[in-house]
């Protein structure tokens, strides 16, 4: 009788090997062979449950957008206005080995997806879900007077998705300004000017 493999159980343990290997030795050692090594199965294993490795990153960088809103919704349940924003923002940007160890395997994936545009569709829409997410509590700031009524609610997103986006590849280029305190800097700065 054939055995029966659970499809998408098997897709989980190929991403979360992937992540493994990343964590543990970096992007460039997480090829096909290390990542079925990780399982213990032969590489043509990966085959049958994903198109190629491209298709990998994609599920890798879906997980990696899955646990980072986890995170946010955890950490800013009871919180709103600048202290969510801020409790949000410490979830995204590489500022501890979990987030940088993401910020290799997103970045990584952001260059295959420059070079595939087949897994464009796989992208997780992250971007507007922040988004949201950022403009929900900056106008409970402004509501709370801790912003002023004139802050540039869609202009202040945009430079803060732009800051972490950054930071990221500052952090896999060992950049000194993926240094923790500097990151969070640049997170004030960009709303001094608005504080109420």
């Amino acid at each position: 009788m054939p055995k029966i493999v659970d499809h998408e159980q098997r897709r989980d343990e190929i991403v979360e090997a992937y992540l493994t290997v990343v964590a543990r030795d970096g992007l460039p050692a997480a090829t096909s062979r290390a990542i079925a090594a990780e399982l213990g199965v032969g590489t043509g294993a990966l085959w049958h449950y994903f198109d190629g490795y491209d298709a990998v990153a994609a599920g890798a960088y879906q997980r990696i957008t899955e646990r980072t809103n986890a995170r946010i919704a955890a950490a800013t349940a009871q919180l709103s206005g600048l202290d969510a924003v801020y409790a949000m923002l410490r979830e995204i940007l590489p500022l501890v080995k979990e987030t940088v160890d993401e910020a290799y395997v997103v970045v990584g994936f952001w260059g295959r997806l420059a070079a595939n545009d087949k897994i464009a569709a796989t992208r997780a829409d992250v971007d507007e879900h922040w988004h949201d997410l950022l403009g929900r509590h900056l106008t409970e700031a402004v509501r709370d007077g801790r912003l002023i009524p004139a802050t540039p609610i869609e202009e202040v997103i945009d430079v803060l998705l732009s800051i972490a986006v950054g930071q990221q590849v500052h952090a896999i280029m060992g950049s000194e300004l993926a240094e923790p305190d500097r990151q969070m800097k640049m997170i004030d700065h960009c709303l001094r000017p608005w504080r109420g």
